[in-house]
């Protein structure tokens, strides 16, 4: 792990068994590193494991194999205790804010919880960084005397924001955090986080499935089909140069950048089951690309393009 390198996850899989002895591989040999400060976005339909790899790194979830590095430390290895403590620096904000806030908490008792549990600060203290939390997020003071229901959607999303940042983390993973808000508000919210990167030296994890909020925050993209990553590099080159035909699929189904895109693929059928993967690439079922080859082994992670703008495919059509 290098000084700017804040994350490192290594092969981390993840297998739910089912009965009969069958699994749901939810999560398959993923690896990556991110710095301090960056911003990564993963994109790919419901269902692909998104959510279960922010889970997996956050440790609410144990790996079925792999290890995830945290400022140099492997999470799996720590004791319960010094878990506690880390997670203060790792943060989660959640799709829908009206689930995720307790409605019988009134917004001062939400910021200050995480606060309370930590044994932080004293109680004027506390107070003082409830001000300020509503102040970073955009809200007025008089704010903490209301309940969650009083609120907008996007002043919803702001309060999750705000106890998100509440205990100074160093990397927060926001899992689909505007899909449940108006299309009005989610440019408010993703300028928003994108602000309170800069101030803060944030570094984020961005799940999604819309490749306009991907675009529009990340530094880095990665692409996740059946559990594992098909592509992953530098948000401009991938989303501007599309490699794996899952990409451009993906590409192609969004209006706006199909109209770009007219010679990309759009994709063919569903996504088979996690419990019974495809043999060889996953993708190869729904590949108009696909060639004999594809249907029987599993393609190599293959590095293109130049070291500065670093990118990664697995994908027989370029090795």
């Amino acid at each position: 792990m290098t000084s700017r390198e804040l994350l490192i996850v290594h092969r981390v899989s993840k297998h739910f068994p089912l009965k009969g002895g069958r699994d749901i591989q939810a999560v398959r040999d993923v690896s990556f590193r991110q710095g301090k400060g960056e911003t990564l976005g993963i994109v790919g339909e419901s269902g692909c494991g998104k959510s279960t790899l922010a889970r997996l790194i956050l440790h609410l979830t144990r790996p079925s194999s792999g290890e995830v590095y945290f400022a140099g430390e492997a999470i799996g290895a720590l004791a319960p205790d010094a878990l506690r403590r880390k997670r203060r620096d790792m943060q989660m904000i959640f799709q829908d804010p009206q689930a995720s806030l307790d409605p019988r908490m009134r917004v001062r008792r939400l910021l200050e919880e995480p606060l309370f549990i930590h044994k932080l600060g004293t109680a004027a203290e506390r107070r003082a960084r409830i001000g300020e939390l509503l102040d970073l997020v955009g809200l007025p003071a008089n704010a903490v005397r209301r309940f969650p229901h009083e609120f907008s959607g996007g002043q919803r999303q702001r309060i999750a924001i705000a106890r998100a940042l509440a205990l100074s983390p160093a990397l927060i993973i926001a899992d689909e955090p505007v899909s449940a808000l108006d299309v009005s508000i989610q440019a408010q919210i993703l300028n928003l986080l994108s602000d309170l990167r800069r101030r803060l030296n944030l570094t984020y994890i961005v799940i999604s499935h819309d490749l306009a909020v991907v675009r529009h925050i990340s530094d880095t993209v990665a692409v996740m089909y059946l559990g594992a990553f098909v592509e992953y590099g530098d948000a401009d080159l991938l989303l501007g140069q599309p490699a794996h035909p899952y990409t451009r699929a993906l590409l192609a189904s969004v209006p706006e950048v199909s109209a770009r895109r007219s010679d990309a693929a759009a994709l063919l059928g569903d996504p088979p089951s996690p419990d019974a993967p495809p043999s060889g690439c996953s993708f190869h079922p729904r590949c108009p690309a696909a060639q004999e080859r594809c249907r029987v082994e599993v393609p190599p992670k293959i590095e293109i393009g130049s070291p500065e703008r670093r990118h990664s495919v697995k994908c027989w059509l370029f090795a």
